[in-house]
């Protein structure tokens, strides 16, 4: 498995490709979740692009350095893990705490992305008061008090009875998630806020919900795609992690917008 060593912690990542001049597309994952959330974007895609999707700090089989984590610190990752594959220019495609690192490359290192997905996200995503009680709450009580409104806030119930494998899978990963690197996503998601600057977002950006989302409703992912230069906005059936639970027309959608080759 290939790993990206760093001074703090590791990384680890996988890179899918079939042609190898093919773009780049880079994906970032959810709060709680690791680089398995994209299984079905890789088997739609990995044709037309060369897909580099990673385990955050914390997540899956990256180790974490101690917390807090800033949203700088995210995009950092992404840039180290580009800078060491060798990756110049890249799509990218981020949802959840993935779309708030997906803002803040698209503000501090625009060259390097092309054409930008930003999935189940906001500009603010809850509040400083909401993430530090969610912080003081796993630091005492761990991650498993929060697991069933996890479940319930990332998938509608139709598709939990529809698709028992893929929750299933899909709670190993939330289990499997370090307590550090859980408190750091936390920490990050409580101070970031990018109001006051998405009209600087020169890339196309495409904003993508989940029409029954309880954490990012349609309503946030509007107001991105009406503040950037070049933006916008469509609303696919289910919740939070709407690229599990419509995964074809979420695919139809990259496609549509990403192209075959980059622009």
């Amino acid at each position: 498995m290939p790993y990206l060593d760093l001074s703090h912690h590791r990384l680890h990542y996988r890179v899918d490709a079939r042609d190898e001049t093919a773009p780049w597309l880079v994906f970032c994952n959810s709060l709680g979740t690791d680089l398995h959330m994209w299984d079905r974007q890789v088997e739609a895609l990995a044709g037309q692009f060369r897909i580099l999707r990673y385990d955050r700090r914390g997540h899956g089989l990256s180790s974490s350095p101690p917390p807090p984590f800033s949203m700088a610190d995210l995009g950092a990752d992404v840039l180290r893990l580009m800078d060491h594959l060798g990756i110049e220019r890249a799509h990218f495609c981020g949802l959840s705490i993935g779309g708030q690192v997906g803002q803040w490359l698209a503000l501090h290192a625009g060259p390097r992305f092309d054409k930008i997905v930003l999935c189940a996200t906001a500009a603010r995503i809850g509040s400083a008061q909401s993430w530090s009680e969610r912080i003081n709450a796993v630091s005492a009580q761990g991650l498993a008090p929060l697991l069933a409104g996890t479940v319930e806030r990332w998938f509608t119930p139709a598709f939990v009875a529809q698709a028992p494998d893929i929750i299933e899978a899909c709670v190993e990963a939330f289990q499997a998630t370090s307590l550090d690197g859980y408190i750091g996503g936390c920490a990050a998601l409580a101070d970031a806020d990018f109001h006051e600057s998405l009209s600087s977002i020169a890339r196309p950006v495409l904003a993508i919900s989940g029409a029954d989302d309880p954490v990012c409703p349609p309503s946030d992912l509007e107001r991105i795609a009406r503040a950037v230069s070049d933006g916008r906005h469509i609303s696919l059936p289910g919740r939070h992690i709407v690229n599990i639970e419509s995964a074809e027309r979420f695919n139809d959608a990259l496609l549509g917008f990403l192209g075959p080759k980059a622009d």
